[in-house]
């Protein structure tokens, strides 16, 4: 009895106090969601440039002087610490003023610990994806080559030949046993008889046939293509990580038939504060700041801008490129990695803004467009945003997701068809769909339990084809 009370005593003891005892170590997964979570709002994804904070690369050794205490205090509460008078954060206050760190009180040791460690990881790039990884992973998607097809066909080929001899011959042996004529044909004359000739342009005729179709009914239908664009635009950064609105860049979609891209100055109304990207530094912003004439460097827009030489252009804009290469690091006259850097940038700023027909920097951004219908279809973007209150996602995927944009849906006229078919219409609250009175009455009763797309007329021909 009293060994049994003893084991369920200490069988509590475990399950309450078995939590604090049994704890994931520090490690990189954790830090890598603490940092998306927390950091990477003020701070560059790559460790290495400064962005609205500083570059998180080589903490430890500039608070190696210090306990490793202080690292943590400065991270839960870095206003706490200035007050203090610590020296180290008051050296950083000095240097990023008024900029205020946000506070994180609740961070344990162990997760600054898993943060330090994918800070330090990304920083010497041990977590970064490995260039083999990405190669293998590219090959499976593009699958069987298409030279193994083509091979695989020339060997029926010549088996075909080869085997329509083979025959030739069997006859001819036959028929000189039996004693008959036979007029062993040549491959030449095999190849050319009209049984072979036939064949070929029967082949010919269904294989056209089939390409000329199968090209048609694909025409325009991309699904999962992404190409590159003038400017390394982030879905995953603006609408994932900022939770920016879909509508808010692309403002046609409530109101008219086309969603539109944005404008440069749409771009500026976040861009004026926030100059040095997380990711890529000045290397993708410089290229909105040249294209409508905007100065960072005193945060103006130039008198003239469409006349200016490109000379006179690239001096603001190399001189701003530079001046945030010595603020990443702390040095005072450019070196020759910092020059390197300047003149590549450059280089790719006017790359991304000039091609054969536009010669000048100045002016809108040239981006690749994605999702193209066929021009006898009619869509309108305003009656499925507004009217039809789908999501953006319902037809473009999870963009939130997508570092690079690509066409999720096929946009064929089934995969129109379908959604149409199985769409509930939202009638609740809705005026637009006022008028449907039966519709309404049969709701109501109980008669019908929904109302979908095909119901009001979604499959009729004219509204999509007029």
């Amino acid at each position: 009895m009293i060994r049994n009370t003893i084991k369920n005593l200490l069988f509590l003891i475990a399950l309450v106090f078995m939590p604090f005892l049994i704890q994931a170590q520090p490690n990189a997964d954790e830090g890598k969601e603490l940092f998306k979570n927390n950091c990477a709002q003020c701070h560059a994804k790559n460790m290495k440039s400064a962005a609205t904070g500083p570059a998180l690369g080589g903490m430890e050794e500039r608070w190696a002087d210090y306990p490793r205490e202080d690292l943590y205090a400065w991270i839960r509460n870095s206003q706490a610490q200035i007050a203090s008078g610590h020296p180290k954060a008051v050296e950083l206050w000095n240097q990023y003023k008024p900029v205020v760190m946000q506070p994180f009180p609740n961070l344990t040791d162990d997760n600054i610990e898993s943060l330090i460690i994918y800070i330090n990881g990304m920083y010497d790039g041990s977590l970064l994806p490995k260039q083999d990884t990405a190669a293998a992973t590219e090959a499976a998607k593009q699958g069987t080559p298409s030279w193994i097809y083509y091979l695989l066909l020339a060997f029926l080929a010549i088996l075909s030949v080869v085997l329509a001899r083979v025959i030739t011959n069997l006859n001819f042996i036959a028929a000189k046993k039996e004693g008959r004529d036979y007029e062993r044909k040549t491959l030449f004359q095999t190849l050319t008889s009209k049984g072979v000739v036939g064949f070929v342009l029967f082949a010919a005729v269904i294989l056209g046939g089939y390409t000329t179709v199968n090209n048609a009914v694909s025409l325009g239908r991309q699904q999962g293509y992404a190409p590159d664009q003038p400017i390394k635009f982030s879905h995953e950064t603006h609408a994932g990580l900022h939770k920016i609105d879909c509508q808010y860049c692309h403002d046609g979609a409530r109101r008219s038939k086309h969603a539109v891209i944005p404008s440069a100055n749409t771009c500026m109304n976040c861009h004026r504060a926030i100059k040095v990207g997380t990711t890529y530094g000045t290397a993708e912003l410089t290229k909105i700041y040249a294209s409508i004439g905007y100065n960072p460097n005193d945060n103006t827009y130039m008198e003239d801008y469409n006349n200016m030489s490109q000379e006179d252009i690239r001096s603001v804009y190399s001189k701003w490129i530079g001046d945030n290469y010595l603020t990443e690091n702390q040095l005072e006259t450019l070196d020759k990695e910092g020059e390197r850097v300047v003149e590549e940038q450059w280089s790719h700023v006017v790359e991304s803004l000039t091609n054969e027909q536009k010669k000048k920097v100045q002016g809108p951004i040239e981006w690749e467009r994605i999702h193209n219908l066929p021009d006898h279809v009619y869509f309108n973007h305003a009656q499925h945003v507004a009217v039809g209150q789908l999501e953006c996602q319902q037809c473009h995927g999870t963009v939130e997701e997508m570092p690079v944009l690509e066409q999720h849906a096929p946009l064929s006229m089934g995969w129109c068809v379908n959604c149409h078919r199985q769409t509930e219409v939202k009638f609740a609250s809705n005026e637009y769909y006022k008028s449907y009175e039966l519709f309404h009455e049969e709701l109501a009763s109980g008669k019908r339990d929904k109302v979908t797309v095909e119901d009001i007329g979604g499959l009729e021909c004219q509204k999509c084809h007029y």
